[in-house]
């Protein structure tokens, strides 16, 4: 884009994320959103092909350029996609009353059964433009949650207390449905977008960490701090009628999402996201359960 140097030394940062490289801009007489990819430069053509891709089945904005490798001057890779209009779901939840929120809750089961209808061969990150997969290599559960205990400060008898939530979580990977997907990996309200005015969903933003895995995963997501029981009953009754995923579906997406919770806790000062990461694993440890003394969902709604 000959006009970049202009977008970004205009361009104002965005609060949604916490990696300081997404900005809203102005271009080609349109609001828009410019992502720099200066941390993990390989991510933007995978960024581009899954918007691209996913595109008239998500709600997601439409790519408008991109430079997918690093410039020669130094410049790092970029996004330039559409602005979505709508405002943050965590915002709108403040405020909605029940039947609102049991709105979006059910767009939101909607969006999941989608995302778990997406199959692909194999687990793993995408790589290029081609969306090609490449193995996570990183052992089972127990050889990551041990590689993170030290960093996410856990006693020696927290660790061997996690060992029952660890043998409970493999399980249920074990009995569940075997089926690899689409997983966006940060489904939750600071990614969503909503028409306060409709109580609509606009988008699902902010695809860094998508990849090939379990269908529990987005679900375990989205459960992991959200515990509105309206919003929470929605979601669970469309997803049980629009996919088998078996019995105790709640306790399969929280095993499933205990890779990336204890990925996010060891990093723990990086953001209050990562912080509540921390403290919710410290609790699983301390209570040996799933749930971390979580509510229900199946029993508060």
């Amino acid at each position: 884009m000959d006009d970049f140097g202009a977008i970004a030394a205009s361009a104002v940062p965005l609060t949604g994320g916490y990696g300081g490289e997404t900005f809203a801009v102005s271009a080609g007489g349109e609001d828009a959103v410019l992502k720099l990819y200066g941390k993990r430069p390989a991510r933007a053509a995978v960024d581009a092909s899954l918007m691209r891709l996913v595109r008239g089945l998500l709600p997601v904005p439409r790519v408008l350029d991109a430079m997918p490798d690093p410039a020669g001057d130094g410049a790092p890779p970029y996004v330039l996609y559409e602005r979505l209009p709508g405002v943050n779901l965590e915002t709108y939840l403040a405020t909605a009353g029940d039947a609102e929120r049991r709105k979006v809750g059910e767009q939101l089961g909607e969006l999941l059964v989608r995302l778990s209808g997406m199959p692909f061969l194999s687990f793993g990150d995408f790589v290029g433009r081609e969306l090609a997969i490449e193995p996570f290599g990183v052992g089972d559960l127990e050889d990551f949650f041990r590689a993170h205990a030290g960093e996410i400060g856990l006693t020696r008898e927290q660790v061997d207390r996690f060992a029952g939530v660890i043998d409970e979580a493999e399980d249920l990977a074990a009995t569940g449905v075997d089926r690899i997907c689409l997983v966006h990996s940060d489904f939750n309200p600071k990614n969503l977008l909503v028409d306060p005015e409709n109580a609509v969903v606009t988008g699902l933003i902010d695809w860094e960490f998508a990849h090939a895995g379990s269908v529990y995963a987005d679900l375990g997501n989205l459960l992991r701090f959200t515990t509105d029981p309206v919003l929470t009953g929605a979601v669970l009754g469309v997803v049980r009628a629009g996919f088998d995923l078996g019995d105790r579906l709640v306790d399969r997406a929280r095993a499933a999402d205990l890779w990336a919770l204890i990925d996010l806790a060891a990093r723990s000062a990086a953001n209050p996201v990562a912080a509540a990461a921390n403290a919710l694993i410290t609790r699983i440890c301390d209570t040996g359960e799933l749930a971390g003394g979580r509510p229900d969902p199946d029993v508060v709604h």
